[in-house]
C-alpha cells in the first residue's frame, strides 16, 4: 500500500488480529480483512460478517474518532438514513499505540462504486439528510476549526484562504486547471457575504465514497471526521463532486439555498479538490481522480 502523509502508521493485518485477540477474545473465531478504501486518515477492516475496526493510520485522526463515538450516537436518532454504530473501544499497546474502535458493519456499495444510479433521487435524498443533520441541537457540540480540518470556518479563514490560493497556483504549475478562472472564482466567493446566523452541524466530507447504496438508493452516511459546527455551505460539496448539471438543479431545489449560500458552497468544492489532488498525486488515484472531476464540475 502506497504511504500517504509522511507520518502514516503501517497497520498489517496481522497486528489487527493480535488487537481483536487480544482485548477482544469473543471475537477470535471471527473472520477479519482488510477493507480496499480511497480513505487518508483510518484503516478498516471487516470483523466477521457484522462488524468493522477501525484504526487511525495518523495520529490527529484520534481525535476525529473519539469526537465520531461521542456525538453519533446523539444524532442519528434524528437522521434519516443508517450512520456509524461505535460496539467497543479497544485501548493503546506497545504494538499500536492508539485507541482504536469497532463498529457495527454497515452493509452498502459506496456511490463511487455503484454504476447506474438515479442520481436525481440520491441528490434529493441527500438533501433531506442534510437539512435534519443542519436542524440538529448543537448545544454542547464542538465548533469547526483545527479538530475538523477547518470545514465550515469562513472562507476568508487566513490558513483556508492562503493555503487554496497557492494550492490553486501548484495545480495550475501542473497543468491541472486554468489559474485564472480558478482564482476568479475564488475570489468572487469570499467577498461573498459569510454566513451571518448561528453556525448548523455540518458532515464537512460528503463524497461519493463516504455516501452507501443499497438497492439503487441511499442508504447510509459514513466517516464523520469533519464534523463539527459551522457555515452549512460546506456541506455543499456533493453538487460538484458528484452526479451532473441534471442532479445540481435537483440536489439545490431540495437544499432550498441562497445564492450567497450555494456561491460559498462552490468555493468549498474547488478548495477541498485543489488542496488534495498535489497532495495525493502520486499516492490515492482514486481521490485524484474525483478531485480532477470535482474542479472541472466548479469550473464549467
Amino acid at each position: 500500500m502506497t504511504k500517504m502523509h509522511a507520518d502514516e502508521r503501517e497497520i498489517p493485518v496481522v497486528l489487527v488480529r493480535n488487537l481483536i485477540d487480544d482485548q477482544f477474545p469473543h471475537w477470535c473465531e471471527l473472520a477479519l480483512a482488510r477493507v480496499t478504501s480511497s480513505g487518508t486518515d483510518n484503516a478498516i477492516f471487516r470483523l466477521g460478517s457484522d462488524l468493522a475496526v477501525r484504526l487511525p493510520r495518523v495520529e490527529s485522526a484520534i481525535s476525529h474518532i473519539a469526537k465520531e463515538c461521542r456525538w453519533l450516537p446523539v444524532l442519528a436518532a434524528h437522521l434519516p438514513l443508517a450512520t456509524p454504530v461505535p460496539v467497543a473501544q479497544g485501548r493503546a499497546t506497545a504494538e499500536y499505540p492508539w485507541p482504536w474502535y469497532v463498529y457495527q458493519w454497515l452493509t452498502g456499495q459506496d456511490v463511487a462504486q455503484t454504476p447506474s444510479l438515479d442520481m436525481v433521487h440520491l441528490a434529493r435524498d441527500l438533501a433531506g439528510w442534510i437539512r435534519a443533520l443542519h436542524r440538529c441541537d448543537t448545544t454542547g457540540a464542538p465548533l469547526a476549526g483545527a479538530g475538523n480540518f477547518g470545514r465550515g470556518l469562513p472562507l476568508t479563514d487566513t490558513d483556508r484562504d492562503a493555503r487554496t490560493r497557492a494550492c490553486i497556483a501548484q495545480c495550475a504549475d501542473l497543468g491541472l486547471l486554468a489559474y485564472t478562472r480558478a482564482m476568479e472564482l475564488w475570489q468572487k466567493a469570499i467577498a461573498t457575504p459569510a454566513w451571518s446566523t448561528a453556525g448548523v452541524w455540518v458532515h464537512g466530507d460528503l463524497t461519493a465514497t463516504n455516501l452507501l447504496c443499497q438497492s439503487g438508493r441511499l442508504s447510509a452516511v459514513i466517516d464523520f471526521g469533519g464534523l463539527a459546527v459551522g457555515d452549512p455551505a460546506v456541506d455543499l460539496l456533493p453538487a460538484w463532486n458528484m452526479g451532473d448539471v441534471t442532479s445540481r438543479h435537483a440536489f439545490r431545489d431540495a437544499m432550498q439555498v441562497d445564492d450567497a449560500t450555494w456561491l460559498r458552497g462552490q468555493a468549498w468544492a474547488l478548495s477541498v479538490a485543489v488542496i488534495e489532488l498535489p497532495y495525493y498525486l502520486h499516492s490515492n488515484p482514486a481521490m485524484v481522480a474525483a478531485a480532477k472531476r470535482t474542479i472541472a464540475q466548479v469550473l464549467a
